[in-house]
């Protein structure tokens, strides 16, 4: 064993690390040492031929009902939202009549055990910076521990060490001790699972298949039609996919290597003179929305016959960290689950409609959101508003120095948020704060060059004039 994998090992072997998540980890080290890009040209994929549609889908919802009590909910919860500005679980964020994500979440659960008279265990997967707040909010819902069994609601995800960019060694922060560590990306799933013992608890208990989720997603519910298609025919994995647009063309796409088999393909592992292509949403048209549908027992089964984890693709994140005054340019190395799709021999892919993709990453997501371009259905979805004109929601960019922030956004929307039901595009370039009732139409920009208020305004854009100078 290299010093530097020596001294990962001792630094996880110190932190009480499982040894599964240990051998997983210096197996990335290793993959970043021998310089193993990943990169796989258009060359070596195939056509992905026809994918089932998410309606067609719909003639299983009543296999998919009779299979509710052998489905557990995962929600991935280990998101602080710093990059709003926020400093506990993004899914405390007040979304709907002061609902937080993670109220909505309970009571989507709640609703359709009722509904159904499933049991319907919910799972989330928490980091270190999320358990606590997580666990106090679910606390006003003791009815959910009715359908948990043995369960608990959350368990933990790991945390690997930060390396130095140059050595590859972990980072010393010795005023900062946490900063040293990060999380593994959320293909820490897999390996959480197995090592919390939840893998085993969940099949010992009949639950089968899991249906995995971002918990800002509030599009992704459970569909009974995809679980009843997974259960009929015994699908190990099916992930949800929905069309492309300019907006998604750096994002990556779902792809079939040359093997046949699914994959993801990010834009890291595009070659550089390829990019153009890698960007065409019409050769690439599908990309992975998180969320996931995974058969257990094939899980383990998996697990069992390579004696390994579902192989991922790598994500090396280049990073800085300050200690001391000084900036130590750091490494971390992640994995996202969705690429274990190519671990599995007839794993699939799911066309959905882009409604059940609606997660929120920055202000201009949440705006799009809280507007009545969405609606709170009786069951507690929020969904597509059905009187909306277009079958997408609207496409908003908020000027960044001044709406970045949650803190920034509430500033300049202190009460009621636009009405964005028939809005296409939103840009807003300045500072304009908007009180009383507001109505946008159509692909709209604002410009305010210094302060502005504007009460009452409608602002309806046309193929001639989508530009409105706000004095």
């Amino acid at each position: 064993m290299s010093e530097q994998l020596h001294s990962i090992h001792t630094r996880l072997s110190d932190d009480h690390a499982p040894a599964l998540l240990i051998d997983q980890f210096l197996g990335h080290v290793q993959r970043v040492q021998t310089g193993a890009s990943g990169v796989v040209p258009q060359a070596q994929l195939l056509e992905i031929g026809p994918l089932p549609g998410h309606a067609s889908l719909q003639t299983y919802a009543a296999r998919g009902q009779a299979a509710l009590d052998a489905l557990v909910v995962l929600k991935l919860n280990g998101g602080l939202g710093t990059s709003m500005g926020l400093d506990r679980a993004k899914s405390l964020l007040p979304v709907r009549d002061n609902m937080r994500f993670i109220d909505l979440i309970a009571r989507q659960i709640l609703s359709l055990r009722a509904r159904y008279g499933a049991t319907l265990p919910l799972l989330l997967m928490n980091s270190a910076s999320t358990v606590q707040d997580t666990t106090e909010a679910l606390a006003h819902y003791p009815e959910l521990q009715t359908g948990q069994g043995e369960l608990p609601i959350g368990f933990l995800q790991h945390r690997v060490p930060r390396l130095h960019a140059d050595t590859l060694t972990p980072i010393e922060v010795p005023d900062q001790p946490e900063a040293a560590w990060c999380p593994p990306g959320h293909g820490d799933i897999y390996t959480a699972l197995v090592t919390s013992g939840l893998l085993d608890q969940l099949l010992a208990q009949g639950i089968r298949y899991a249906f995995v989720s971002n918990a800002d997603n509030l599009g992704a519910t459970v569909d009974l039609g995809i679980l009843g298609y997974l259960v009929t025919e015994e699908k190990p994995f099916l992930m949800e996919v929905t069309r492309r647009t300019q907006a998604d063309r750096k994002g990556g796409h779902l792809a079939r290597a040359g093997n046949g088999k699914l994959m993801l393909r990010e834009l890291a592992q595009c070659p550089e003179e390829e990019l153009d292509d890698f960007q065409d949403t019409e050769r690439y048209r599908y990309f992975n929305t998180n969320n996931l549908w995974v058969d257990l027992q094939a899980l383990k089964n998996l697990i069992e016959a390579t004696g390994a984890l579902p192989e991922l693709a790598l994500i090396v994140n280049r990073k800085a960290v300050s200690s001391g005054g000084e900036t130590i340019p750091v490494l971390q190395l992640e994995t996202a689950m969705g690429s274990a799709i190519h671990s599995f021999e007839v794993a699939e892919a799911v066309d959905v409609p882009r409604t059940r993709f609606s997660p929120v990453k920055t202000t201009d997501d949440f705006l799009a959101l809280r507007s009545d371009a969405y609606i709170l259905t009786d069951d507690f979805r929020i969904t597509l508003n059905p009187a909306r004109r277009s079958p997408v929601p609207p496409a908003i960019s908020l000027d960044p120095r001044f709406y970045k922030t949650i803190q920034d956004f509430q500033l300049r929307f202190p009460a009621d948020i636009p009405s964005l039901l028939n809005c296409d595009r939103l840009t807003i370039t300045g500072d304009i704060t908007f009180t009383g009732t507001c109505r946008i139409e159509g692909t709209v920009c604002l410009h305010a060059e210094t302060p502005t208020r504007v009460f009452q305004y409608q602002f309806i854009g046309t193929p001639g004039r989508s530009e409105f100078q706000v004095r």
